[in-house]
C-alpha cells in the first residue's frame, strides 16, 4: 500500500489535568508520526493516557503542551474527515439501526435526506447488517452493536478512523470475528487508523505498527513495524519470528507495570 503525507503528527504533545488533588499530567512529550493510510495500534497500562491522544487527535481537547496536526494543519475543534468508535457502542436506543447510522448527518445538518438514507443502507450491508436497518439496539447483540458503531463512524467517509478499544466488552470469539472484520473493511477502503487496545495479539494481527506507552505520564517507549505481511489470519501469529515480537512487547510492557 503506498503511503502518502502524514496523516496525524503529534509534536511535544503533554496534556496535564487539573483535579480535586492537583495537577494530573497523562502524556509528556509524545512524538508521533502516523502516515496517511497506515494502521497504528497502540498498547500501554491502564491510565497511561492512550484515550487522551485519540481525544487530542479528534480535537475534543487541545493539548497543554505541543501540538497535534492533522494532514499539517493544528487540531483546534473537532473535524468532519475524523470518525470515533469508542468501547460501547453508544447507541440513541429508541432508534433504529438507520438511524443511528445517519445520525452524524442529522447532527451537522438538522436532516436527512435519501441520499443520505441510501449511504447508510450501503454500509450496513457493508459491515454485514443487512435486514437489520429497521431493528433497535436492544434487538442486537453486543457484537452487533459494535458494527453499528462502526458504520455510524464510516458513514461520512472519514479519512481518518479513531478506535478506543472499540472490542473489549466483546466475548473472546465475537472480538476475533470483529477484528477480521475491520481489516476486511480496512483493506476494502484504506484509511489512517489510530486503535487503542489492551491485547498484544489484537494490535500484532491489525496494525502496520505498534506503539507502546510508559506508564503515566504516558510518552512512547517503542514504535515497532509489525514484521508481518498480508494478508493476515491466525495462523500469522505462530510463526518463531511473531511469537519473538510479541514476546518483546509483552516484556516491555511487564517492565512497565512492575516498575
Amino acid at each position: 500500500m503506498a503511503l502518502a503525507e502524514h496523516a496525524i503528527t503529534f509534536t511535544g504533545v503533554g496534556q496535564t489535568f487539573l483535579t480535586d488533588s492537583g495537577p494530573l499530567t497523562a502524556l509528556r512529550g509524545v512524538d508521533l508520526d502516523i502516515a496517511q493510510h497506515e494502521f497504528v495500534a497502540v498498547l500501554g497500562p491502564s491510565g497511561c493516557g492512550k484515550s487522551t491522544l485519540l481525544r487530542l487527535t479528534s480535537g475534543l481537547m487541545r493539548p497543554t503542551e505541543g501540538q497535534v496536526e492533522v494532514f499539517s494543519t493544528p487540531v483546534t475543534q473537532p473535524r468532519d474527515d475524523i470518525g470515533i468508535v469508542f468501547q460501547q457502542a453508544t447507541l440513541l436506543p429508541w432508534a433504529s439501526v438507520e438511524d443511528n447510522v445517519v445520525f452524524p448527518a442529522r447532527h451537522m445538518r438538522g436532516r436527512v435526506d435519501a441520499k443520505d438514507r441510501a449511504r447508510a443502507r450501503e454500509i450496513i450491508a457493508t459491515v454485514g447488517l443487512e435486514g437489520f436497518e429497521k431493528r433497535l439496539p436492544g434487538e442486537l447483540s453486543g457484537g452487533m452493536q459494535q458494527r453499528v458503531g462502526i458504520a455510524r463512524a464510516l458513514f461520512l467517509n472519514p479519512d481518518i478512523l479513531l478506535m478506543d478499544e472499540p472490542f473489549s466488552a466483546l466475548d473472546a470469539l465475537t472480538r476475533d470475528a470483529m477484528g477480521f472484520e475491520l481489516l476486511r473493511l480496512w483493506q476494502a477502503s484504506p484509511k489512517t487508523v489510530l486503535f487503542i487496545t489492551h491485547s498484544i495479539p489484537e494490535a500484532v494481527l491489525l496494525a502496520d505498527r505498534v506503539v507502546v506507552m510508559s506508564e503515566r505520564p504516558g510518552r512512547v517507549i517503542a514504535d515497532m513495524p509489525v514484521p508481518l505481511g498480508r494478508p493476515r489470519g491466525e495462523d500469522s501469529l505462530r510463526s518463531p519470528e511473531m511469537q519473538d515480537y510479541m514476546a518483546h512487547l509483552r516484556g516491555l510492557l511487564i517492565k512497565k507495570e512492575v516498575a
